[in-house]
């Protein structure tokens, strides 16, 4: 059943994103904002930063790709920027201590990573005429604040469950 645990909570951030999209008000963060909830994103580099980089970047790459056939368009710009972002913060945790505000801090990076990336990797292809800083002012800014008070709700519960985890892992 442990081994079925971090699938399914995944899966629930997943649907959780697409509900939070349909049933939040319009006009949360003021007229014309458009936000990203990335809350499986951000459970996947809690889980990058508590048990490894190595399943990190595994349910990266799998969950990226889900992504990526559900609700975008092109197939391969999650499936590459979930396992790459999660693979930078393994490299950055290194270097850092892990601790609850250090793992906010590096998780909240690792979202803006993510969406710059998505915004270039769209501006490259011609899918989006938005410029630079209409896509901070409209998407950037309230994605991170969205991103960031999902994560002072739910980053101590995964901190502890991922440490669990890993220490359920080590044990076997």
């Amino acid at each position: 059943m442990k081994k079925f645990l971090l699938p399914l909570l995944f899966l629930f951030l997943f649907i959780l994103e697409s509900l939070f999209v349909q049933y939040s008000p319009a006009e949360m963060f003021g007229r014309n904002r458009i936000i990203a909830p990335h809350f499986l994103f951000a459970a996947l580099l809690f889980l990058t930063i508590y048990v490894g980089k190595k399943q990190g970047i595994i349910y990266g790459a799998i969950f990226g790709l889900l992504f990526d056939i559900v609700y975008i368009e092109i197939i391969g710009i999650y499936l590459f920027l979930y396992p790459f972002v999660c693979y930078l913060i393994s490299k950055i945790m290194h270097i850092m201590q892990t601790n609850f505000l250090i793992a906010f801090i590096v998780s909240l990076f690792g979202i803006a990573l993510l969406e710059v990336g998505v915004y270039e990797m769209d501006h490259l292809i011609h899918v989006t005429n938005l410029d630079f800083k209409s896509f901070i002012n409209l998407r950037f800014y309230p994605t991170l604040i969205l991103n960031a008070i999902f994560l002072v709700i739910a980053g101590y519960p995964f901190k502890r469950l991922f440490e669990k985890h890993a220490e359920a892992q080590r044990s076997e």
